[in-house]
């Protein structure tokens, strides 16, 4: 559970959701007085609208449709609390799936492969998640295998000088699958704990991208074959439905264990959290809360949605 301090950061940050989907749905019950056709049809559109996602959506209302029949609530004047109790329980199913904690080698490296598009925020998740497991007294190496962009190496080399983590780069255009060769070499030539590997995200290029991630993935499976431990793709929730639309893309080039949700701020819709997790089926591990080193929190569902329904 997190502290009070990280509990007022989330509220904070879910103040546009909070709106959206809470407020919205409590005042469509105090303007019609009762469960009906007409208010569930509204909530649904408050739903996609704090992108909670159509389909995510549609079920959700449905269900708290068979739940007001089942309570005899339907069409009958009854507690606003029920309705805000019984969202919120909805809500937490579909985000009960999955472990947030991250899998380790049960002895020596561990990799993780981070996979995203560009401008998602990776790299400075990538530099937080380093900082994470150097401040546990771990030694962790940082791939710079997005040799696409330069500015991604240099990025990635100032998190790892912030992290205390040792960067293994190429120069612009080097194969990406030999950095991240270069990278599992050097840890366990440093006897070190983890591997984290940067890639590129160039949605654009969709069938470039999968080569490139397929190759990355044969040369880890070849030097280790129980890993990656971890995959991991980045999401923006400032992208609304836009993320789900990645997941998908990324889901089909490599397989994903997990989310690191990035900008959770005061702009984001943050439904979009509700609709990944219902549609992939992919635990949330990490969020990003803030610009801080140490703002990447692992992600618990009880205190986001004591968050979004405070």
């Amino acid at each position: 559970m997190f502290g009070q301090g990280l509990l007022k950061k989330l509220k904070d940050k879910l103040v546009v959701t909070h709106k959206t989907l809470v407020e919205k749905a409590e005042s469509l019950f105090r303007r019609h007085g009762k469960i009906d056709q007409e208010l569930l049809d509204e909530l649904e559109e408050a739903l996609i609208e704090a992108d909670v996602g159509v389909d995510t959506s549609v079920s959700l209302v449905e269900e708290l449709r068979e739940a007001a029949k089942k309570s005899e609530r339907l069409g009958e004047e009854e507690d606003i609390d029920w309705l805000r109790r019984t969202l919120k329980q909805l809500l937490a199913e579909r985000l009960q799936e999955g472990d947030t904690e991250l899998r380790f080698a049960k002895e020596g490296l561990s990799v993780f492969l981070i996979v995203g598009v560009n401008g998602t925020g990776k790299t400075t998740a990538i530099g937080k998640l380093a900082n994470r497991y150097v401040q546990q007294g771990k030694q962790v190496v940082l791939a710079a295998a997005d040799t696409f962009r330069a500015a991604a190496m240099e990025q990635l080399e100032i998190w790892g000088e912030r992290a205390k983590a040792a960067v293994i780069r190429g120069r612009p255009g080097t194969d990406p699958a030999s950095i991240v060769y270069d990278a599992i070499q050097a840890g366990r030539a440093r006897n070190a704990d983890i591997v984290i590997i940067d890639t590129a995200g160039r949605l654009q290029t969709k069938a470039n991208l999968m080569r490139e991630l397929e190759k990355i993935g044969r040369v880890i499976k070849r030097e280790m074959p129980e890993a990656p431990h971890e995959t991991l793709l980045v999401l923006d929730a400032t992208t609304g439905q836009n993320g789900l639309v990645q997941a998908k893309v990324f889901a089909e080039a490599v397989p994903l264990t997990g989310l690191i949700l990035t900008k959770l701020d005061g702009t984001a819709k943050g439904g979009v959290s509700i609709a990944i997790k219902d549609q992939l089926k992919l635990p949330i591990k990490f969020i990003g809360v803030g610009e801080g080193l140490d703002d990447l929190e692992v992600f618990d569902k009880e205190t986001f949605l004591e968050a979004l329904f405070s």
